[in-house]
Parts: C-alpha cells; sequence; structure tokens
C-alpha cells in the first residue's frame, strides 16, 4: 500500500514539475525587444517601398570597402570580402547594378583605391571611369583600440559609416551604425557582425535615398 501511494506521489509530482517548466523557457522573448524588433523591420518595409525608377535601377554603383584603424587606413579590397557581399548581395537582390570585385580589381589599381578612401577627389573621379559607374558606395569601418580603466581590459569601439556620392562627388546618402567591444583583436570580425545585424536596415536607407535623389540635379 505505502510503495503504490509512492508510486502515485512520484508520478504527481513530476507531471507538475512538467507542466511548470512548459511554462518557463530561456528562450521566450522579451516583450520590449520583441516591439523594437517590429519596429525596425517596419521601418525597412516602408524604405523599400521608395519607388525607384528603372532608369535609376539601371545605373551602375561601385562598392568599396576600406578600414581606418587607430588613424591608419587598409582599403585591400580582397580583406573585406564578407563585409562587401553583406552589402552587394542586398543591393542586388533589390534590382540595383553592382559590380562584383573580381571586376573592380581588373579595372581599378590599389593605388586609385588607396587613395580615394584617403579623400583624394581625383582617385574617385578616375575609380568611377573606369568602371563607368555612376555612383560610389563608399563603406568604411573606423575602429579604436583602448584600455578600460575600469575594468582593465582591452576595449575596441567600432563604426560602420557608408557613404553614396554620384562620381562627381556629390552626395546621394548616408548611413551608418556603432558598437562597443571588449572581445579583443578581430576588429574585421566585428564589423562583420555589426554589418550582419544591421545590414538590412542599413540598406534600405541607402536604397530608399538612392531612389529619392539619385539623378535629381
Amino acid at each position: 500500500m505505502l510503495r503504490t501511494f509512492l508510486i502515485v506521489l512520484f508520478a504527481w509530482s513530476a507531471a507538475v514539475s512538467a507542466g511548470n517548466a512548459a511554462d518557463f523557457s530561456f528562450s521566450n522573448a522579451d516583450p520590449a525587444d520583441e516591439a523594437q524588433q517590429d519596429e525596425q523591420q517596419a521601418r525597412v518595409t516602408s524604405m523599400l517601398l521608395t519607388p525607384c525608377r528603372n532608369k535609376i535601377k539601371n545605373q551602375k554603383i561601385l562598392v568599396l570597402i576600406g578600414e581606418s584603424q587607430n588613424g591608419r587606413v587598409r582599403a585591400n579590397q580582397s580583406a573585406f570580402s564578407p563585409h562587401f557581399d553583406a552589402i552587394n548581395s542586398r543591393l542586388r537582390s533589390l534590382g540595383l547594378r553592382t559590380y562584383t570585385q573580381a571586376q573592380i580589381r581588373q579595372q581599378v589599381a590599389q593605388a586609385e583605391i588607396d587613395a580615394y578612401f584617403k579623400n583624394d577627389p581625383d582617385a574617385a573621379i578616375g575609380a568611377s571611369r573606369r568602371m563607368a559607374a555612376q555612383y560610389i558606395l563608399k563603406g568604411l569601418i573606423t575602429t579604436n583600440a583602448s584600455l578600460n580603466q575600469m575594468v582593465n581590459v582591452n576595449q575596441v569601439n567600432i563604426s560602420m559609416n557608408f557613404t553614396l556620392t554620384g562620381a562627381n562627388g556629390k552626395m546621394i546618402s548616408q548611413a551608418s551604425a556603432e558598437n562597443a567591444s571588449y572581445a579583443g583583436q578581430d576588429t574585421s570580425g566585428m564589423a562583420l557582425t555589426l554589418i550582419n545585424e544591421r545590414a538590412d536596415e542599413l540598406v534600405a536607407s541607402l536604397y530608399s535615398d538612392y531612389c529619392q535623389n539619385a539623378g535629381v540635379r
């Protein structure tokens, strides 16, 4: 009799525990986070609904990405292939015409790209002419490493700034994102994570501005 009672008690306790476990989950989303994500998605959707004339969509965009690390500029395009692909693939999916990295390397000298990232306007004009591009999208990763005195660890501040201009240097659009980390030395990896987290919103903003302002004199 006692054995039967203990078995029934154990089964009841297990059922109660299972019911309580079903109510608890580490994956339960924070309502505030969900609301923020919904708001962000609504902004992206709204920007992507911007009308874009075929004439504008058929014009070519040259995408270049470089990094300024503690004041030193690095613009070897092969070093930023994942960053380039994250942005370039989204632009193409929206029907915009861009170049591959292979096409850029074949036609634009690295010295010209380096000069462009040092704000040489002639280099920008020269690069766009070689590619027959009407617009240039420059993505600049800026990183600054310093010691956080409060916790005595290295801190890396990172930002991404995208600037879309005409071949003549006229500003069309700007979009940016930033973050900070104690992760260490992999600033390029941090930049890629930041791009992937914000890419949809960044590209949607650039796309909307491009469709509204490109070709406007």
